[in-house]
């Protein structure tokens, strides 16, 4: 088993906007801290799209993301995921074609659908028809990384020789992940041979979910080498268990812990609003698959229990020997490429994680296999 590449997750999201006056200065403290985490070694920097959602609030990747290429080197980088179904996918294939210019092809392009039933109730998406809006915009955006040109009837989109430039820097373009929840969803990317991630599941949960990936690759059968896998999860470390434990435990689920929110902070925007969640409520509890019944399950234990979070893997806490074993064990089990660690969460101390990040990478990156 090939050993794990590092990267960084990094979410812009409630707590990040609070603490700041303005999203000026949000953006650029997290740009400095990818050009920290570069030099300390860490090998990838993502972050995730959301839209008309306190969960993050980089609305607009490509811009961000542009402002990170110029201000880095080295890390490989992108949004895992954007979410296809609000973008134009001939504009959105020409935005990440130029930013992979701009960085001298270090982008990683992370596409995926959502999951959040009133962002697509805002926006007047269809949720139900999500996943194959999706499906034609991907078929759009590598068309227009080919051929340059794209000639197109769909049901959701048309178009007659749309011209897209620039082509992508790297070739044929870059690296394609599909973010994937459902069991249609890793029957898709294995038959488009696109790299996967995975966020939300439990530790065995997602083993069994890439392990039938695999399975459903081999059968497609490619002639290129095997695509690679991608796991995130919270991470913090200090020097030891218990000061770990304490410094992390009330951030890992701030609505069962109240107590760590500050005062005048952790407001419910969304629900407060007109719309709100919407008639399914915050994570669209509509009857679902049995995918989304799982989701909703692994939500709510979340919000209510440290001890799942430990337990499933979902988070590592401990001092760098308790991590550094536990991320082992975790990657022995599911076999991922690349890990990236969410150090910055909820309202935890930003020195604190900053500490994190530094143990991290000076005694778990080396200790790993």
């Amino acid at each position: 088993m090939a050993r794990m590449e590092i990267g960084l997750y990094d979410v812009l999201d409630q707590a990040q906007m609070e603490s700041h006056a303005v999203a000026a200065d949000v953006y650029d403290e997290h740009i400095r801290g990818a050009q920290e985490a570069e030099q300390m070694g860490y090998k990838y920097y993502f972050s995730i799209e959301h839209q008309s959602s306190d969960v993050s609030f980089l609305s607009s990747p490509s811009v961000y993301l542009t402002a990170l290429a110029r201000a880095t080197s080295a890390m490989r980088f992108g949004v895992m995921i954007y979410q296809l179904p609000f973008h134009h996918p001939v504009r959105l294939a020409e935005e990440v074609a130029m930013l992979d210019h701009l960085s001298r092809g270090r982008v990683e392009f992370g596409a995926g659908t959502g999951v959040t039933y009133h962002e697509f109730l805002r926006w007047n998406v269809d949720f139900d028809h999500r996943r194959a809006i999706s499906q034609e915009a991907l078929d759009i955006i590598l068309m227009a990384w080919k051929d340059g040109s794209v000639t197109y009837e769909g049901e959701y989109f048309q178009f007659d020789e749309a011209l897209s430039t620039p082509e992508p820097y790297q070739k044929p373009h870059p690296p394609v992940w599909f973010g994937a929840h459902s069991a249609a969803s890793f029957e898709y990317a294995a038959k488009k041979n696109f790299n996967v991630s995975q966020n939300i599941d439990t530790d065995p949960v997602i083993a069994d979910k890439f392990e039938t990936w695999r399975g459903l690759w081999r059968e497609a059968g490619h002639d290129t080498s095997m695509p690679k896998t991608f796991l995130t999860r919270h991470v913090h470390v200090a020097e030891t268990d218990e000061k770990a434990r304490e410094q992390a435990e009330p951030h890992l689920a701030t609505a069962a812990f109240p107590s760590a929110v500050p005062a005048g902070k952790g407001q419910d925007y969304i629900g407060s609003t007109r719309v709100g969640y919407g008639p399914f409520g915050m994570r669209g509890e509509d009857p679902g698959t049995p995918e989304r019944a799982e989701l909703r399950r692994t939500f709510r234990e979340r919000a209510q229990s440290y001890d799942f979070w430990i337990d499933n893997g979902i988070a590592l806490v401990g001092s760098p020997e308790t991590v550094a074993k536990r991320l082992q064990e975790q990657h022995d089990l599911i076999g991922h490429d690349i890990f990236c660690a969410r150090h910055l969460f909820g309202y935890i101390d930003p020195d604190h994680a900053k500490q994190s990040i530094r143990l991290f990478a000076e005694e778990v990156m080396p200790a790993l296999s």
